[in-house]
């Protein structure tokens, strides 16, 4: 059994289910219920679910929404620290999500802006890394989310990144995010990331300067699939696996975990690709970004 450690948010996730069109000055039926989110988070609960340890390096508030996190996490047998940070408030990211199952967020990052050093495990204990990239974005946690990173590159601890949507690294220079993607081992992303971040219109193109900087890289393609390319290697095209699109959030969590638990066993790109296509299936397939209990 593998043991990961996954860095960067947890989250209260209030979800809006949509039933009709968005009346913006008005009222709009919607279905809300709240859940256990944030990108850390949500890989490391499906890292748990599919049968590895896992490890939350998060921070949450001494608030009820903390209680509330905590107790989720223990429910998915994941690892955390049961420090709280006092006077604070913990992460709330409210998820709009539309008819067509299509989601936006609108994200409180709250005590997870605080992550530092001090809330690491020993990491001798881990067989790899995940680090979501919102923690680097974010400008309140990015000085001491990169010492964490520069300990674990330090310990020779793999790397997976995903670096966050283009909204939100549209705040942020572009060397500074080649400089992130080329501490990663694996870099996880969606085409419209990957084709931002190489400034590339052609997805072909955009994986050549991006394997320059990172030796795998792995591309979410939504209903196209998955494609994924080790330095030096063709591109392997995956298709996406057949399930009703009930709602999007934490469909590239859902994948990351797939992968990251099959690529650790062999590192078999195909195999580690369909692996987390099977696993974003069941997370389209109902509300909220966690796996089933």
């Amino acid at each position: 059994m593998k043991n990961f450690l996954c860095i960067g948010d947890l989250m209260v996730d209030v979800m809006v289910m949509v039933e009709s069109e968005v009346h913006a000055t008005g009222d709009t039926q919607a279905t809300i219920s709240t859940s256990g989110g944030g990108a850390a988070a949500n890989v490391a609960t499906w890292l748990a679910h599919l049968g590895n340890q896992s490890h939350i390096c998060a921070r949450v508030g001494d608030d009820a929404n903390g209680d509330f996190l905590l107790k989720d996490l223990d429910r998915y047998c994941v690892s955390h620290s049961k420090a709280r940070a006092t006077g604070e408030k913990s992460g709330v990211v409210v998820v709009l999500v539309d008819e067509n199952g299509e989601r936006t967020m609108f994200p409180d990052s709250g005590s997870n802006s605080g992550l530092s050093i001090s809330d690491l495990p020993p990491l001798d204990q881990f067989d790899a890394v995940y680090l979501s990239g919102y923690s680097l974005i974010n400008p309140r946690s990015r000085v001491n989310v990169t010492k964490i990173l520069d300990l674990c590159k330090e310990s020779k601890l793999p790397v997976l990144l995903d670096p966050g949507t283009v909204g939100a690294l549209r705040a942020v220079p572009a060397s500074l995010i080649h400089d992130w993607v080329s501490r990663a081992d694996i870099l996880l992303l969606n085409e419209e990331e990957a084709l931002f971040i190489a400034q590339e219109f052609l997805l072909a193109r955009a994986f050549e300067v991006l394997t320059e900087l990172c030796p795998v890289v792995v591309v979410k393609r939504g209903s196209q699939g998955v494609s994924g390319q080790s330095r030096g290697s063709q591109i392997i095209e995956i298709p996406a696996v057949s399930s009703e699109v009930i709602d999007t959030t934490g469909a590239g969590d859902a994948f990351a975990a797939g992968f990251i638990s099959s690529w650790f066993e062999d590192a078999n790109l195909e195999r580690a690709l369909i692996s987390g296509a099977e696993s974003a299936s069941i997370a389209i397939s109902h509300v909220g970004a966690r796996p089933p209990l």
